[in-house]
């Protein structure tokens, strides 16, 4: 951790997230834990200012967490547990952090990917997030406008990558994913970073729950011309999906709605490359990248 002239101020820009205002569950409890921090730093004689140099932050940032209007970064909670003596009782709060420091939207999704049995998405702008590297998220990122903020980058980073444990569930759900071959030809933050997506691709693709296939850009009829589209399918029968050219882009869970998508995804699925001619594909284009 590097200290300059302006080290204080460097340090509370990388200790944590910014708050999101419309985030009622977050901002409740993001209020109670600075709550309890600021508690536990009273308790121990310590002012603001002689805790941050403590933990190795500015007095600004402490005030900030201690008031619910920054989220902690996992370490902050980890050097304040020891700086009070909490005797990992402040370590433990990270479980309350973890899933508010990602973005609303974010935790919304991952909530229902948690939950589905069944997942089929077909992906026809870039990789789809569940199958994305952190260097190829991160380079995709900076592509959007408005331009992103370093910490928002880094929220919606990680939020992206939390929402990948979906392959470590058990029992596994099973994943179908469907992509454009051009998301896959695609450069996107350079021939390494492509590289490497394209690794992590076969690497996913040969778990036994997944099945990925490309759609090659040569087809004349494909029934995917209206946009991405995607269907999570849940224990109790019920599913609810969601496409750009269907119902205002909107999420649905009418039965009839849905199988509007699922006989569109069906079709997109039949006139795509079968898996094993999909693997073979993206072996091909890492031989030329």
């Amino acid at each position: 951790m590097s200290v300059d002239g302006d080290g204080a101020e460097a340090e509370t820009e990388d200790a944590g997230w910014e708050v999101d205002p419309d985030d009622e569950q977050g901002i409740a409890v993001l209020a109670a834990l600075g709550r309890q921090l600021k508690a536990w730093r009273e308790e121990a004689g310590m002012r603001a200012a002689d805790f941050g140099v403590a933990v190795g932050y500015g007095e600004d940032l402490v005030r900030k967490v201690e008031s619910g209007k920054r989220i902690p970064r996992p370490e902050y909670l980890d050097r304040a547990d020891e700086a009070l003596g909490a005797g990992g009782k402040i370590a433990a709060m990270k479980a309350d952090t973890e899933q508010v420091r990602y973005p609303k939207q974010v935790r919304d999704l991952a909530k229902l990917e948690s939950r589905a049995v069944e997942m089929h998405t077909y992906s026809n702008h870039n990789i789809h997030g569940l199958l994305q590297t952190p260097e190829y998220t991160r380079a995709l990122f900076k592509t959007w406008r408005p331009v992103y903020t370093p910490d928002e980058t880094e929220r919606m980073l990680a939020g992206r990558m939390g929402r990948q444990s979906i392959f470590e569930r058990s029992p596994a759900p099973t994943l179908s994913f469907v992509q454009e071959a051009v998301t896959l030809r695609r450069p996107i933050g350079g021939t390494m970073v492509l590289r490497r997506q394209l690794e992590r691709l076969l690497e996913v693709a040969q778990l036994p729950n997944v099945e990925l296939q490309v759609m090659p850009t040569e087809v004349e009829e494909h029934a995917g011309m209206a946009g991405r589209i995607q269907v999570l399918k849940f224990q109790d029968g019920s599913a609810v999906g969601r496409s750009d050219g269907a119902f205002y882009g909107r999420p649905v869970s009418d039965p009839k709605q849905l199988r509007i998508l699922e006989l569109r995804y069906g079709i997109i699925r039949a006139q795509a490359l079968t898996p094993r001619d999909s693997l073979a594909f993206i072996k091909e284009l890492l031989g030329e990248t």
